[in-house]
């Protein structure tokens, strides 16, 4: 059976346990992409079963309804801290002005160009400015500290596929993941320049990430502690609550990890402080000159 790049299909040594794309064939040899997870794999073309539009559709659906409640699950935890910041900003005064919020600006790098339109459409629903750029994992590190520079962010989400490879050697061994050392290397070029871990907060990883090394390198948050998949749209939820925690509060792991859909199974980091500053009064322009 031939296959084409693009191509939705399932592998039955795994029992069609997951929905790839894929993203090259080299001879008899497919390089796969997760279709929803952040996992980068490899199968012979042999084991590889073409899914149909039905199946396709049938795993989108479910992908969906588990999206969705993630997003309802983040909107009631922002509605809540809007509640409390509401409280919080006009307690103890008689006033009538507005409140206005400061941008965070989130610079997200992805190896995949398809989880980036995705995630773009994430960020946008939840209101955030977001600057996206497809890089492949190999040419991050030569490419993050130009895209830092210009975009100037207060966040940067450091993604695309990895994966561990017990034929590479253990779990210890950074060089059995395929793109762990892209992303460490990524991060610290950026905390060259910004080594507060409250300068700018870093997101790095994907699926069975070198959890250990990117937190070393100088990452917040990152996958993958038990070297399980994330989901592709899980670093958006991580970059969404720093967005809009005030920033006089810290942000504990557990608090950042509730909202994702991979849980801390496949999402770790370290205390970090809000990002989001308001101030008041609210002042709304009319267009008219001074």
């Amino acid at each position: 059976m031939s296959f084409a790049i693009g191509e939705h299909v399932t592998r039955a040594s795994y029992h069609h346990d997951l929905l790839f794309r894929i993203a090259a064939i080299s001879g008899e040899l497919a390089i796969l992409h997760g279709e929803d997870i952040r996992l980068a794999a490899d199968a012979p073309l042999g084991d590889l079963v073409r899914a149909n539009a039905s199946e396709v559709a049938k795993r989108k659906k479910q992908e969906k309804k588990q999206e969705a409640y993630s997003y309802h699950l983040f909107r009631q935890d922002y509605q809540l801290m809007k509640e409390k910041r509401d409280y919080q900003s006009g307690h103890g005064y008689d006033h009538t002005a507005g409140f206005f919020q400061l941008p965070t600006t989130v610079l997200h790098i992805d190896g995949d160009r398809t989880y980036m339109r995705k995630c773009t459409e994430l960020y946008q629903r939840l209101g955030l400015n977001v600057h996206g750029a497809y890089v492949q994992e190999k040419d991050m590190p030569q490419e993050v500290e130009a895209l830092t520079d210009s975009v100037k962010p207060h966040i940067v989400v450091i993604t695309g596929h990895d994966a561990f490879s017990q034929k590479k050697g253990a779990k210890s061994d950074l060089g059995a993941y395929h793109n762990t050392q892209y992303f460490a290397e990524a991060v610290d070029v950026i905390r060259q320049k910004h080594p507060r871990l409250d300068d700018v907060v870093i997101f790095a990883g994907a699926c069975q990430s070198h959890f250990e090394s990117l937190i070393q390198a100088g990452a917040n948050f990152a996958s993958s502690p038990s070297r399980v998949n994330i989901h592709a749209l899980d670093p958006v939820y991580i970059a969404a609550k720093m967005a809009y925690t005030p920033f006089m509060e810290k942000v504990s792991v557990w608090d950042v990890l509730q909202n994702t859909l991979t849980g801390e199974e496949g999402m770790g980091g370290v205390e970090t402080k809000g990002l989001m500053r308001i101030g008041m009064p609210y002042t709304p322009s009319d267009g008219a000159d001074d």
